[in-house]
């Protein structure tokens, strides 16, 4: 199991980076790592387009965890796998990145250290920060025994 957690940072983190492949955003990295459908993670682009929203990496991984968990009945209720894996969401990332519950994860209070917006260091924060979710996603999955698999992304897609 602990393979799938790593192959799910791996992945995300080469997605973010923009080395072996173009340059995702961090909401999208979380969707293709997981093989979802893109368009509604690029809202979560820099904030919700704005800097001023939680970090999109960060709220890629729940959204994540909403579509392969929840309840598909727009009236359902929360589903006790979806908050189980949501609540193991939250411990995992947190403790992979050293946030304690008070710690702000809004975009521009994140990238604010950063003279350079588009400069190595803010971006390999970002990098880094992906990495994370993506592999707290997979760790709050095999909570739930979830059964999902991590597929490698094509060089140069």
């Amino acid at each position: 199991m602990a393979n799938l957690i790593e192959a799910a940072g791996d992945k995300a983190r080469m997605l973010c980076a923009g080395v072996v492949t173009p340059h995702r955003s961090c909401g999208i990295c979380l969707a293709e790592t997981f093989n979802l459908p893109t368009q509604p993670f690029q809202a979560l682009r820099r904030g919700g387009l704005t800097g001023e929203g939680q970090c999109g990496g960060i709220v890629g991984g729940q959204l994540v965890l909403g579509i392969l968990l929840g309840d598909p009945s727009p009236t359902g209720s929360v589903t006790p796998r979806l908050r189980q894996a949501m609540l193991a969401y939250q411990r995992a990332w947190r403790t992979r990145l050293g946030l304690a519950a008070t710690d702000s994860i809004i975009c521009n209070e994140l990238t604010r250290p950063f003279e350079d917006f588009f400069g190595v260091d803010r971006t390999g924060m970002c990098t880094r920060i992906v990495g994370a979710a993506a592999e707290s996603v997979q760790e709050a999955l095999e909570t739930t025994n979830s059964g999902i698999h991590i597929t490698p992304v094509e060089p140069g897609r």
